[in-house]
């Protein structure tokens, strides 16, 4: 990776470096042999009285990475011996992330050999289940007020999981004291039930009164299998509770089972007390369960669907159902009757300029197509094109003096940032980011942003400009990042480089060690199994976190979907995201419709939105590269036709 300007080390740049770093630089010491030094160091960092070690942590001195070597220096040698040292580097860092590794460790250590005093004085607030029980604990054992302290404890017991074992006792003591309540226990079970470890139930059951100890039982049952709901006479009494379970289960089968969920709701609406918070609950989620299966009885329930929870989903839903019929009166009535703050929406503002067009209001719908064609975003770019305009990018970027980001730059978080980013350490880098991000006001963010992508730093300085609301310096929010490779390898695979960066910047925002929650890694966001389906090969486990072999596979996945797809490439983006068995299903089942129409109508939210976004950032990746022309003049032209399905 190429250095920053301001990291280089010579005679040229030495002023500037004992500027940013607020130090006089020995001449001969380089960038390189520094971060070197410090790798020799944090080696041997566990035999910190060594003299070797000495050696290389002296060669240290205000290197912005030395804290770290302290950091773990005291977590390798932590000892009461150690509190005042501990005390000092947790005061001069809290908060940051050099904090929390020694203090969770420091103080799981003053846990376990009972200085209770010295853990309060170093506990601060965490989302670490073991560490609150214990300061709640503690507390009560220094004479704190059982009636300040216990009902700190409900939120503690009232999860859908286990607890750790150190919390029995607090527990303990809580429940003699009164607050184990039934309602709570109860409230428990649904947690543990509705999205929560189901194998803690049969615990939480035997803690009900005998006489509701069945309703723990049936609630385990529903969790394990929604079709058990299908019986009514499994649920004897018809009570209160037991519809909270029905209504539970019922939600769940609506989206397995449809038509026995259907079947089974016109019985149990008769027999059920449900309140009308859960009717409406329950017709709510049919109707989108129902709609994003294209189901016959969709639009029933889509219109049952109570004003108060007329939703942006629901919305959707029923102009999609509209657009499939290019019923456009009916479309035109939907959408002039919308709430104004769901009208001001640029999604509702273009298909109500179309409708119009299309109901012979030409000249009303024009107008509102024109203002949506200054806007740099999807419906902006379709505004322009059904006008024969050019694409507006309304590009502002921001403008900073060197001496406002020298002065940013000389807070030390800044520099542990940077040189964790600088040796690829990313995680920890945006850790430092964050903590810095926390120190700055608006226009200190938006520098920040700017030095980010100056250093190559391209997903930072795209978030922090998303987290401001800035969205209007263009070079900023789509970098030309990863040039060479992107180029290289689009290339290689023949597919259009501009689509490669859009995908590119939907998918990780350019951040090379992305991970999905569903395993897709690196930045194009390969899943493994593709991957070795498109080399024929087992990968390392670091494989495609290597910024040239993602995006080598990311464009052969695409120009594999491209194929299959016989050249579209709004098919091929959906299939990149929902995968491509699941945009043949769609196709299937559907009808020819103009290209706009069939990406509004996509079932999944989630790949409705993704081809929207890929296809506004290829526009602007187009003019970017150097590609004239507009992207959205074709996508207007275009019709997606059920036959031209994937092989």
């Amino acid at each position: 990776m190429e250095r920053p300007l301001f990291f280089r080390v010579n005679f040229l740049h030495l002023f500037f470096i004992s500027i940013f770093f607020n130090i006089s630089f020995n001449v001969s010491a380089s960038e390189d042999t520094l971060r070197k030094t410090f790798l020799q160091a944090e080696k041997q960092v566990w035999k910190s009285n060594s003299s070797s070690y000495k050696i290389l942590y002296n060669q240290l001195h205000y290197y912005p990475l030395q804290p770290y070597l302290d950091q773990q220096k005291l977590i390798h040698k932590i000892s009461l011996s150690k509190a005042d040292e501990i005390g000092k580097f947790l005061t001069k860092y809290k908060g940051s992330p050099l904090d929390w590794p020694l203090r969770k460790k420091w103080l799981t250590y003053l846990a376990k050999r009972n200085k209770q005093a010295l853990f309060i004085k170093f506990f601060e607030p965490t989302d670490s289940a073991e560490q609150n029980c214990n300061y709640l604990q503690f507390r009560l054992n220094f004479g704190a007020n059982p009636q300040l302290i216990l009902p700190e404890v409900t939120a503690l017991w009232v999860v859908g999981k286990s607890q750790p074992k150190v919390c029995d006792q607090l527990f303990k003591k809580w429940q003699t004291a009164g607050f184990r309540t039934d309602a709570v226990i109860w409230q428990r079970i649904a947690l543990a039930a509705d999205g929560g470890k189901h194998t803690l139930l049969p615990y939480l059951t035997k803690l009900l009164p005998e006489s509701e100890q069945y309703l723990g039982t049936l609630w385990h049952k529903v969790r394990r299998d929604p079709d058990f709901i299908t019986k009514l006479s499994r649920f004897k009494n018809k009570s209160a509770k037991e519809a909270e379970i029905f209504s539970y289960g019922l939600n769940r089968l609506i989206w397995r089972r449809p038509e026995r969920a259907l079947a089974i709701f016109d019985n149990a609406v008769k027999v059920f007390p449900f309140t009308e918070q859960q009717k409406q609950q329950i017709t709510l989620k049919f109707a989108l369960a129902l709609a994003s299966k294209d189901h016959k009885e969709a639009e029933h329930w889509l219109y049952q669907v109570d004003d108060t929870l007329l939703d942006g989903s629901i919305i959707q839903w029923r102009i999609a159902n509209a657009l499939k019929k290019q019923d456009w009166p009916s479309i035109k009535r939907e959408l002039e009757v919308l709430p104004i703050s769901q009208k001001n929406e640029l999604q509702w503002k273009y298909w109500y300029g179309r409708s119009l067009v299309l109901t012979d209001e030409i000249s009303k719908g024009q107008k509102i197509l024109a203002e949506l064609a200054e806007k740099r975003h999807y419906y902006g770019f379709l505004a322009a094109s059904h006008l024969d305009k050019k694409v507006n990018l309304q590009d502002k970027p921001l403008v900073f003096t060197e001496s406002e980001k020298q002065a940013l730059l000389t807070n030390p978080a800044a520099k542990r940032a940077f040189e964790l980013f600088y040796l690829e350490r990313y995680n920890q880098a945006r850790r430092e980011w964050n903590y810095w991000l926390s120190q700055l006001n608006d226009r200190q963010k938006l520098m920040a942003s700017k030095i980010a992508h100056g250093e190559k730093w391209f997903d930072r300085a795209i978030f922090t400009l998303s987290k401001v609301g800035y969205l209007d310096d263009v070079d900023l929010r789509f970098p030309l990042a990863f040039d060479d490779e992107i180029h290289h390898y689009s290339d290689r695979h023949k597919v259009n480089p501009a689509w490669t960066f859009a995908i590119a910047r939907r998918e990780s925002s350019f951040m090379p060690d992305a991970h999905s929650l569903a395993g897709a890694k690196g930045l194009m966001q390969v899943m493994p199994r593709t991957a070795k389906h498109l080399i024929s090969k087992s990968l390392s486990k670091n494989y495609l976190l290597t910024v040239k072999n993602n995006i080598n596979l990311g464009t052969k996945y695409l120009r594999q979907l491209l194929d299959n797809n016989k050249g579209n490439a709004i098919l091929a983006t959906a299939a990149y995201n929902a995968g491509p068995y699941r945009v043949k299903s769609w196709l299937k089942r559907g009808k020819t419709l103009p290209a706009d129409v069939w990406i509004e109508t996509i079932p999944y939210k989630e790949t409705r939105n993704y081809v929207k976004s890929v296809l506004a950032y290829q526009q602007i990746y187009q003019l970017k590269v150097g590609q004239q022309g507009s992207l959205f003049d074709e996508l207007i032209q275009t019709d997606i036709i059920p036959t031209a399905i994937i092989n």
